[in-house]
């Protein structure tokens, strides 16, 4: 089979999908990721075909950083958001049809759902809806992008506030799907979107994150299935230079900090806290610049090592923890090695991913960049040092690791019947037994499945 990815954003939203394109090409099937420019080579080197969707999210960033610190603000962000998504997609129509040509199922992530969706539409092909965060209304798990409350809300406001979100989300996008399906020659959609036009139980997401971190609502159809994480393990062959391998073997393991694809206006301002935290703690660190959000700044500690970055497989075990942002991929290269974290969110789903380490014991109550101080910086670094919160880390770790995400979600997508002509390959025998399990699962959970159909009965995915 023929199967293309649609992914856009930073390497953290389209790593996932070249593990999980992998998968999918190890059992015999070829595969078409299609994301922005800057991802291209992540993309071709790994083996996997790639076909350009414009959507470069650096220069957004680069050219717009206060798009950034309005990040926690969603009206705000979705405002500056809007205006640049109808920009890029302005090629869509002509880049999608290019690479959905010959498929046999389309896989869209995030805001590049609605994209394989409307290709599907217009080509007759089947597509499946994937996501690395919940966007699935129910009254149990908080709306990923607001930040979570202090209290639990009572289930009914939750669930209200996942479809407010929905419209609000459906302004910022249907400014740059309206012309993408005139192009295509579909319909327009409705005001609220196209989030309602299936019933629950029709509708099929995988989620790339793990069960265990966030399991999954027990609200939810079951057409919506948390698969684990998507892990790209190849990159574990990255070879650091001789100077960072001394670092790491010259003493203790140090902390890592870094914001991986994050941008803002204030980069010398957080870097030179990050600098006095460091010092304040008299441990050793490797600071990583990143796409820019920290910068090298002149020093004489001997304890900093900076660096562009490194990839997370390789780097993260040998840290004692880590200071980042927040994003979904780097939380779980946490998680999978077993360190702890200290969360300084720039915007969207970062800080409920901050919510939920600091829920399952493995970080401090995340740090609000606007008000960040090296003294607040250095105490949070001393809090996700002890033994409590290292011990919280490994058991999660332990847990992460007896998770297959990438053979579970191809287990699902052929128990739903959209892998039905698999090649006969290696795995194959280990996608059929994970579907097996998936079907007992099911059949398992089929009761509390029915008593809590009165409490989906008013919601959609």
């Amino acid at each position: 089979m023929n199967i293309t990815i649609f992914s856009i954003g930073t390497q953290g939203d389209v790593r996932p999908f070249i593990a999980l394109g992998l998968g999918l090409q190890a059992a015999g099937h070829k595969v078409c990721i299609a994301s922005g420019k800057t991802c291209e080579n992540l993309v071709t080197q790994h083996g996997l075909t790639y076909s350009a969707l414009t959507a470069d999210f650096l220069e957004v960033m680069a050219k717009d950083p206060r798009a950034i610190q309005r990040g926690l603000n969603p009206l705000a962000l979705m405002t500056t958001a809007r205006r640049h998504l109808k920009d890029m997609s302005q090629h869509w129509a002509a880049e999608g049809l290019a690479a959905a040509k010959d498929a046999d199922l389309l896989l869209g992530n995030g805001m590049m759902a609605v994209l394989a969706n409307s290709l599907g539409e217009a080509l007759n092909i089947p597509a499946v809806e994937t996501h690395l965060q919940p966007v699935t209304p129910c009254p149990d798990i908080p709306p990923m992008m607001l930040t979570p409350p202090e209290k639990p809300r009572i289930g009914t406001v939750n669930e209200m506030l996942y479809h407010v979100l929905r419209v609000i989300t459906w302004r910022m996008l249907s400014a740059a799907y309206g012309p993408v399906r005139k192009s295509l020659k579909l319909s327009a959609l409705p005001w609220y979107g196209p989030y309602y036009r299936q019933k629950a139980e029709h509708r099929r997401i995988l989620y790339g994150f793990s069960p265990a971190l966030l399991p999954a609502s027990p609200s939810w159809p079951g057409g919506v299935q948390v698969c684990g994480n998507w892990f790209l393990n190849g990159e574990s062959q990255w070879q650091p230079s001789k100077e960072l391998q001394q670092f790491l073997a010259d003493g203790d393991k140090p902390i890592y900090i870094g914001f991986g694809s994050m941008l803002s206006d204030d980069t010398d301002n957080l870097s030179a806290i990050i600098y006095e935290a460091i010092a304040k703690t008299g441990r050793r660190a490797i600071l990583a610049t990143g796409w820019g959000g920290l910068t090298a700044q002149p020093h004489s500690n001997p304890n900093i090592f900076v660096i562009d970055g490194a990839p997370h497989d390789w780097l993260f075990p040998q840290v004692a923890l880590a200071v980042h942002h927040g994003g979904a991929g780097t939380t779980a290269a946490t998680i999978r090695a077993g360190i702890p974290s200290v969360v300084v969110p720039f915007f969207g789903d970062q800080p409920f991913w901050a919510w939920r380490l600091e829920q399952n014991g493995v970080a401090p109550k995340m740090l609000k960049r606007s008000t960040l101080t090296a003294l607040a910086l250095a105490q949070a670094i001393d809090l996700a040092s002890s033994d409590v919160m290292q011990v919280a880390a490994v058991k999660l770790s332990q847990k992460v690791a007896k998770e297959d995400g990438v053979q579970t979600a191809m287990a699902l997508l052929k128990q739903w019947g959209f892998l039905d002509q698999i090649a006969t390959h290696g795995n194959d025998k280990a996608i059929d037994t994970e579907a097996s399990r998936l079907e007992q699962k099911s059949s398992v959970n089929s009761d509390g499945a029915k008593k809590n159909a009165s409490m989906n009965s008013a919601s959609t995915v």
